[in-house]
C-alpha cells in the first residue's frame, strides 16, 4: 500500500521477533506518547530485514518492499488514551489482551498477536454478555498481507453520485444516517476480515461513504481544531443512532494526505489524522470506541488531482463495514445476515 506495486508482506516474525533489535513484545510500546509530528520523525528509527525496510515510530510500523509501502497502527492506542488509568494490558500466551472501560460498567477487549495485530474486539456488558465487534482471525498459518487483498469487477452503482459518496457539509443528519445503515451498493455473498476490507478498495467500492470535508488538517498536523470537532456532531448522532439499533455496527474512518512530502510521512500522516478523528468522536460525542476502526492511505485517492498542497485531499471519509466484516469465525464464507438479525445473547 501507498505506492505503486501490490501491498507487501510486513513478513511475519521477520521484523518483530524475539531476538532482532527491533523487537517489541505485542509489537507496540505500551509507553508511547506523542505531542506533533516532529517528535514522530525524530522518534523514527529504520530496520532493514529479509531485503524490507520497516520503519517503527511511536504506535506506528510502516514497510517499504521496493515501491511499496505497508502502515500498520497500535490497536490499542487509541484506547489507551480514553482511559490511561484504568486501561489494562495482559499476555495470555501468544495473545495480548486490552482491557478498557465503557458504557456503564462494560468492558472493550481487544485482542492482539504478538505482531500487534488485531485478532479480535469485543464488547462485555455487566451481565455478562459478550458481543464478537471485529474477528479478524482466520485459519491456517500468518498469511502475507497481499493475499488480503481482494480483487472484484468495478460495482454497478446506480445510486446518484451525491447517495454514493455523501458531501457532509451539504448533508442533513437524516441523510447522514441513511449513508451510514445503507446495504452495498451491489449484493455482497460472503464477509471478509477486518484487513481485507482495510486493504482492498474493491470491497469499500461497494460501501456508501460519507466525506467528511468539514474536517481539513494544516500540513504536517494531525490535530482537530475545536472549531472543526464541532461540526462532527451531526455523524456522530448519525453513529450513535446506527448503534443503538445495532450494537455491533462498525464503522471505518480512513484518513487521507496531499501529495506534498514522502510516502512514509503521509501514511503515518493520515493513519494519525483518522485516529484523532475517531478520538474526538468518542471523547467529545459519546461514539463507543470499540464501534470504530481506523486506517491511514496516505497520497492515494487523491480528491483533488494535484501534487502541490490541498486542504481539500488533507481529510477524512466515513464508511460503514457492518454488511462486510467477519464477526465470528464461521461468517469467512458465508452470506452476511439479513438487516433485522440481531446480535447473539
Amino acid at each position: 500500500m501507498g505506492g505503486p506495486g501490490r501491498p507487501v508482506d510486513p513478513g511475519p516474525g521477520a521484523f518483530n521477533r524475539p531476538g532482532q533489535p527491533g523487537y517489541v513484545p505485542g509489537g507496540f510500546r505500551q509507553n508511547d506518547t506523542v505531542r506533533d509530528f516532529e517528535q514522530v520523525r525524530s522518534d523514527r528509527r529504520e530496520f532493514v530485514e529479509d531485503g524490507r525496510t520497516y520503519y517503527r515510530e511511536p504506535g506506528r510500523i510502516i514497510v517499504r518492499d521496493r515501491d511499496s509501502y505497508l502502515i500498520r497502527h497500535d490497536e490499542n492506542e487509541r484506547f489507551r488514551d480514553l482511559d490511561p488509568r484504568g486501561y489494562r494490558f495482559e499476555r495470555r500466551g501468544a495473545e495480548f489482551y486490552s482491557y478498557v472501560a465503557w458504557s456503564g460498567g462494560g468492558q472493550i477487549v481487544t485482542v492482539t498477536d504478538d505482531d500487534g495485530r488485531l485478532l479480535r474486539r469485543y464488547s462485555r456488558y455487566p451481565d455478562g454478555r459478550e458481543v464478537v465487534l471485529i474477528d479478524n482471525s482466520y485459519s491456517g498459518p500468518l498469511r502475507p498481507i497481499y493475499e488480503d487483498v481482494v480483487a472484484l469487477p468495478p460495482p454497478d452503482i446506480r445510486i446518484p453520485r451525491d447517495r454514493y459518496i455523501v458531501d457532509y457539509a451539504q448533508a442533513d443528519e437524516a441523510e447522514v444516517y441513511e449513508a451510514l445503515t445503507a446495504p452495498p451498493v451491489v449484493p455482497v455473498e460472503r464477509r471478509y476480515t477486518l484487513d481485507q476490507i482495510r486493504y482492498s478498495p474493491d470491497l469499500r467500492a461497494r460501501l456508501r461513504s460519507v466525506d467528511i470535508n468539514t474536517i481539513t488538517f494544516d500540513t504536517g498536523s494531525f490535530t482537530v481544531t475545536p472549531d472543526q470537532a464541532a461540526k462532527l456532531s451531526v455523524i456522530a448522532a448519525a453513529m450513535n443512532r446506527a448503534i443503538q439499533a445495532n450494537p455491533r455496527e462498525v464503522f471505518l474512518i480512513e484518513g487521507f494526505t496531499d501529495a506534498v512530502g514522502s510516502d512514509i510521512d503521509n501514511l503515518s500522516l493520515s493513519d494519525r489524522r483518522a485516529q484523532s478523528v475517531a478520538t474526538v468522536l468518542t471523547e467529545q460525542f459519546r461514539v463507543p470506541p470499540g464501534n470504530l476502526t481506523t486506517q491511514g492511505y496516505g497520497e492515494q485517492y487523491l480528491k483533488v488531482n494535484t501534487q502541490g498542497p490541498s486542504r481539500e485531499n488533507r481529510r477524512v471519509v466515513v464508511q460503514r463495514i457492518t454488511p462486510l466484516l467477519q464477526q465470528g469465525p464461521d461468517q469467512g464464507q458465508a452470506a452476511p445476515p439479513p438487516p433485522s438479525a440481531q446480535p447473539p445473547r
